[in-house]
């Protein structure tokens, strides 16, 4: 029988960089000329789909790339620094102690991902890391590594906080389980209708073994 895998977003699923991804967007407000995050328009943002909220973006269509360029690069300056969710550290090695095969796709530079699991000691767990750059084609990464680590779509499920990560693994038939820790809200991830909606990185240990009923 084959192994499980488990492949996990990054942002907002393994590592909390919510806090400074707010503080780097606040910092180029002006420069990009758009009005400051505060708390409400956190909330409003977290209930809008992904691509509900490039929708409504108040900065013009063009200059949308080279934002998104200085966050990331900005934000992958500061990701070795960052940490786990509560919870998630305890839950990965309990994973990988059953031997299950762990992976991260991430829009994030790779070599940033790997200070960051090693800073947090969690490196030994995951086969694989792969950075995908396409915002709403994550699903060609996630083919990609099923390719190339011939992973059955039956036994693989893929972990993430955001509208677009449910909708990239419908694209690849895969499970797909949605976290409500992350970045956006409970009701807006259940819109989406993923297999699975947990509310605590433990609550993955069920899912993967089999003992959760699916949504």
């Amino acid at each position: 029988m084959a192994k499980k895998t488990i492949i996990f977003d990054f942002d907002g699923t393994i590592a909390n960089t919510f806090t400074t991804l707010v503080k780097i967007v606040n910092q180029l407000a002006l420069e990009f000329n758009y009005p400051l995050v505060d708390e409400l328009e956190v909330v409003r943002l977290s209930n809008l789909s992904s691509r509900d909220i490039i929708q409504q973006s108040p900065v013009a269509l063009h200059k949308l790339p080279f934002l998104m360029k200085r966050i990331k690069k900005e934000l992958n300056s500061k990701i070795g620094h960052l940490s786990t969710f509560e919870g998630m550290k305890d839950t990965l090695e309990s994973l990988y102690e059953r031997d299950y095969i762990l992976g991260v796709i991430t829009s994030n530079w790779e070599e940033s991902v790997r200070e960051f699991l090693f800073r947090n000691g969690l490196e030994d767990y995951f086969q694989f890391v792969y950075s995908s750059n396409n915002l709403f084609g994550k699903h060609r990464t996630i083919n990609r590594v099923m390719r190339n680590h011939e992973l059955p779509m039956a036994e693989t499920f893929y972990v993430g906080d955001e509208t677009r990560d449910i909708e990239s693994a419908k694209k690849s038939n895969i499970r797909v389980v949605a976290v409500t820790w992350g970045f956006n809200s409970p009701e807006i991830l259940q819109q989406y209708q993923p297999d699975y909606i947990i509310n605590h990185p433990r609550d993955l240990l069920m899912v993967i073994d089999g003992d959760m009923i699916m949504a």
